[in-house]
């Protein structure tokens, strides 16, 4: 058995980031990977960037078939530069295989050739990532035509009809995104609202605007089974008390994700889980066994890249900083959802704030009243601002419309510096742009 100072499980943000300072550093690390096609982390090849990639080029009216291929140029391009950034260090080692806890600090790799090897660490970093949930319906699971949107995204040649289960940010990304291929997108979900998290006027914006572009809904409605065939794949759902089934070429399910501890061997260790399987951490990300942490999705807060980043930052405070830096730091968490056009937002929704008994005054301005919007051809969305009347700062923001993605890292900014709304009211701001609006929304 070999010992290593660090071992990182999985190869994603917050674990490559943190193995190359350490190994900067000096220090021994080694980090494990069970897929060579998975170097840097879900964000660079199955997730954030080959997904926004092939939105991009969609949007441009790029062939499917070109367009897959960019986004595979793209990947593999920012996957060997990731594993040289680590492989390449004096002091690191990437080892390809399946890593599974036998104790607190050991685990076993088991690799593609079936042989063991058996290591074990003074401090161990689990960054194994968060894997597609699939719905608990009869007949549903994964094949050819049944998909996650990781297998979505590998595809050589797009689907003429694709259904999709689920209306959220995953969901609603992929039916754009196939919309603008020229893909017929049916998409069903349990509930009446779209993107249910939303207050209901900006949900419904998104919805009368994906449904101009083409996209079909079928909300409200209640899968019971799917059947699988050559012929395709048949859903059966009832919608208003009626038994309906619609054929699709594909199946896409897009029923979130899940932190991704299955057969990690954490059985054999004393690291506890949380109710929902993530890995339990405190603000520190500390586990409950010393010297054993957990960054990124797997640990169970929001699943962003950036939060993996941070994860690192915190991480790396405590091993070669003053251990000041936490979670309690995000209290303001910008997200996007890359549809057409991007729907953005930080900090409380309408209904929120009004639950929480703020006196609030909401602040709204429709997109068709930004210059910019009408110069770049598309003036779809809103822009709403909720503000607290007592403290006079801002509790929360959405954005929906062109490059809301930019502006809302503006708003973001002053809601961390504890700034009244009037800094952006009265910034002066560039011409054209999307942000100045923010001059029109907050006066």
């Amino acid at each position: 058995m070999k010992k290593y100072q660090n071992i990182i499980v999985g190869f994603g943000k917050g674990g490559k980031t943190l193995a190359k300072t350490l190994a900067m550093q000096g220090q021994e690390v080694l980090v494990i990977e069970q897929s060579d096609q998975m170097y840097g982390g879900t964000c660079i090849n199955i997730g954030c960037l080959p997904s926004k990639n092939l939105i991009i080029n969609g949007e441009k009216g790029m062939p499917f078939s070109q367009a897959s291929e960019a986004k595979r140029a793209l990947t593999s391009k920012l996957r060997n530069k990731n594993y040289h950034m680590i492989a390449d260090l004096e002091t690191a080692t990437v080892l390809d295989g399946k890593a599974k806890f036998t104790s607190n600090y050991e685990l076993e790799v088991t690799q593609k050739d079936g042989n063991k090897l058996k290591v074990q660490g003074e401090r161990i970093f689990i960054n194994t990532g968060a894997t597609p949930r699939i719905s608990k319906i009869d007949g549903l699971k994964l094949s050819q035509n049944i998909v996650t949107s990781k297998e979505a995204m590998d595809w050589d040649e797009k689907p003429a009809n694709l259904g999709i289960i689920g209306a959220g940010y995953i969901g609603l990304e992929f039916a754009g995104m196939f919309n603008s291929f020229n893909s017929k997108v049916t998409v069903i979900d349990g509930l009446a609202q779209i993107l249910s998290k939303e207050d209901q006027d900006v949900s419904e914006a998104v919805f009368q605007d994906l449904t101009a572009a083409g996209i079909n809904f079928r909300l409200d409605s209640k899968i019971e089974k799917v059947e699988d065939s050559p012929a395709g794949v048949k859903v059966t759902y009832q919608q208003a008390g009626e038994v309906k089934e619609e054929t699709f070429d594909k199946l896409l399910v897009a029923a979130g994700r899940k932190a991704n501890t299955q057969d990690l061997g954490i059985e054999n260790t004393d690291i506890e889980l949380t109710e929902y399987g993530a890995i339990k951490v405190d603000n520190k990300l500390r586990t409950n066994v010393a010297n054993i942490w957990a960054l990124g999705d797997v640990n169970g807060g929001p699943q962003f890249t950036y939060i993996s980043l941070d994860d690192f930052r915190i991480v790396k405070d405590q091993l070669l900083g003053n251990g000041e830096r936490s979670t309690k730091d995000r209290e303001f968490v910008p997200y996007t959802a890359f549809i057409t056009p991007p729907l953005s937002a930080v900090g409380m929704k309408e209904h929120e704030a009004k639950a929480a008994g703020y006196d609030i005054k909401v602040y709204k301005l429709m997109a068709s009243g930004i210059p910019k919007a009408h110069v770049a051809g598309d003036a779809r969305g809103l822009y709403k601002v909720i503000v607290d009347q007592k403290t006079k700062q801002i509790l929360g923001a959405t954005i929906y419309g062109l490059e809301s993605h930019e502006v809302i890292n503006l708003i973001s900014l002053v809601m961390k510096l504890k700034a009244p709304y009037t800094v952006l009211r009265d910034m002066i701001y560039t011409h054209p742009t999307m942000a100045e609006a923010l001059n029109d929304l907050l006066n």
